[in-house]
């Protein structure tokens, strides 16, 4: 039973000292559900990822004191998450203190939908240890992923320009595509979502931005 005690600890210890990332997020308690659902939210949207409940910011281990932080979690994923989110939760005893690990898998239902500020349905992503807010243009590509019609592309005018900007360009981004093109940007949204639909391009994402790249492909 002790070295099962001291494996729980090493497991979580080591998660502490790996630090918050894409994939983790350290978290007091859950005091406010609306706001917890933003990161569910995000990890569901992106690659999942893992919530350690009772850890500081700093990586200082604090404990939760009683379950109403999984009845938070509960709250958080099916009440303010649209779809819900799924997730699940393991009670681990670290330092004597009571430490929730909630763990948000990667969804096949995308777009998830968590309230913002103003009280409205927003997507999020995770991009290194933020909850950003997603995209328009990923939100119609999630939407349309399950879909068994293919995608039907014109190659048109901004369809070139496009093409040739990112063969001389490691990336553009929307605003630098309607530029280059002298389109409307839900002309270029529409090209952006449909060519990421066709894997034609990738979507790079960072704190500041986002930006588009021709994809990879293997000789």
């Amino acid at each position: 039973m002790k070295a099962e005690v001291r494996d729980a600890e090493q497991y979580i210890k080591n998660l502490i000292q790996s630090g918050e990332s894409q994939q983790l997020d350290f978290k007091f308690e859950i005091s406010d559900a609306k706001k917890i659902a933003r990161t569910f939210s995000a990890f569901a949207n992106t690659y999942g990822g893992k919530l350690l409940i009772g850890v500081k910011d700093n990586g200082k281990i604090s404990g939760v004191r009683s379950d109403e932080e999984v009845y938070m979690a509960e709250s958080a994923a099916h009440l303010f998450c649209k779809p819900a989110v799924t997730f699940h939760v393991r009670k681990w005893s670290v330092e004597g203190r009571t430490i929730l690990e909630i763990e948000i898998p990667a969804s096949k239902s995308r777009p998830h939908f968590a309230k913002n500020e103003a009280d409205e349905w927003t997507a999020y992503v995770r991009v290194a240890d933020q909850n950003i807010q997603a995209s328009r243009i990923l939100v119609n590509v999630w939407k349309n992923e399950g879909r068994k019609k293919g995608v039907l592309l014109s190659y048109g005018r901004e369809e070139k320009i496009l093409m040739e900007y990112l063969t001389d360009n490691e990336t553009i981004t929307l605003s630098r595509f309607v530029k280059v093109a002298r389109t409307s940007r839900l002309q270029a949204e529409r090209i952006l979502v449909n060519l990421i639909l066709m894997n034609v391009i990738s979507v790079e994402l960072t704190e500041k931005a986002t930006h588009y790249r021709l994809r990879q492909t293997n000789p």
